[in-house]
């Protein structure tokens, strides 16, 4: 019985040493990135704002000599860790709360990098009503550094005539960018 006992193990350990291979790893889920102490990001209480006027039929104001890049649906804004996107898409669906928990704030955890919705909100903005969400998500991998960074993001999704816009903000966690966010995001306005 001691050798049937010893065998029957030693074959489990020969068993599970030859499968060990062949295995599918465990992938985790990528975990937030510690924000730094003191964030580069914030945006200069003096920085110039220019009007970008989209061909897709909105207007918003802008900081004066960011990097621009556009794609069909897409512009970017970008200055070192700081970024604006602006993309437009149909939308078959009223915006309300209840879209924006069931539906935007899942896509962006989907989309994201160990993304973390703070809130889902209405904004009543001079353009109208839009829907805010607020999140922390890590950034891509910086190709040079190999560094990655925590950053705060506000979304605010517009709609009008079954077109969405979604004004995308992006800054390290801790920026003190909240004053130039609101210009940003009140500056909306459709044409």
């Amino acid at each position: 019985m001691v050798m049937n006992r010893r065998h029957l193990i030693s074959s489990i350990a020969i068993a599970a040493a030859i499968a060990a291979p062949f295995t599918a790893p465990i992938i985790s889920a990528e975990t937030a990135v510690t924000p730094e102490v003191s964030p580069p990001g914030d945006i200069p209480d003096n920085q110039a704002f220019i009007v970008f006027s989209s061909p897709a039929g909105f207007s918003v104001k802008v900081p004066e000599g960011w990097a621009r890049k556009d794609s069909p649906n897409e512009t970017v804004f970008s200055d070192k860790y700081n970024r604006i996107a602006l993309t437009t898409s149909s939308l078959s669906h009223p915006l309300d709360l209840a879209y924006a928990k069931s539906t935007l704030a899942p896509e962006i955890q989907k989309s994201g990098r160990a993304v973390k919705i703070v809130i889902v909100s209405e904004a009543n903005l001079k353009s109208g009503k839009a829907i805010k969400i607020s999140f922390d998500a890590n950034s891509e991998t910086n190709e040079v550094t190999n560094k990655q960074i925590r950053q705060e993001n506000e979304s605010f999704f517009y709609a009008k005539d079954g077109k969405l816009v979604t004004l995308s903000l992006t800054a390290p966690k801790g920026a003190d960018n909240a004053d130039q966010w609101k210009m940003i995001s009140s500056s909306f306005r459709w044409k």
